[in-house]
């Protein structure tokens, strides 16, 4: 339900409410039983909020995490790959980010 209430807040551009709603699910004991790949796809999310809200280093935090838990969801979901191409555009690497734009192919040798 909290994801849920997550993604509204996020899709009404509340990305405050939405980071708090982030918060208290993954503190959450079921968090951990979610599918790898929803927890990533909920991280991909929670990116967003962070760089919807100015905070790219919780972004590139949110996408490292992530990636640690399901790879193949970061390294072939669209919207990971977008945003990753964001972060990287923005300035200095971000905590792991410049080692994902280069594993998915986004930076040039």
């Amino acid at each position: 339900m909290l994801l849920a209430r997550f993604l509204a807040a996020l899709r009404l551009g509340d990305t405050d409410l939405a980071l708090r709603h982030h918060r208290t699910a993954v503190r959450r004991a079921d968090w951990s039983l979610l599918p790898v790949e929803h927890r990533a796809a909920h991280l991909v999310d929670t990116a967003r909020a962070h760089l919807d809200s100015g905070d790219v280093t919780g972004a590139g935090r949110a996408l490292a995490d992530a990636h640690v838990i399901a790879p193949g969801e970061i390294r072939c979901r669209p919207a990971a790959r977008t945003l990753i191409a964001e972060i990287a555009h923005r300035g200095p690497a971000v905590a792991g980010v410049a080692r994902l734009a280069d594993l998915i192919g986004l930076t040039r040798p």
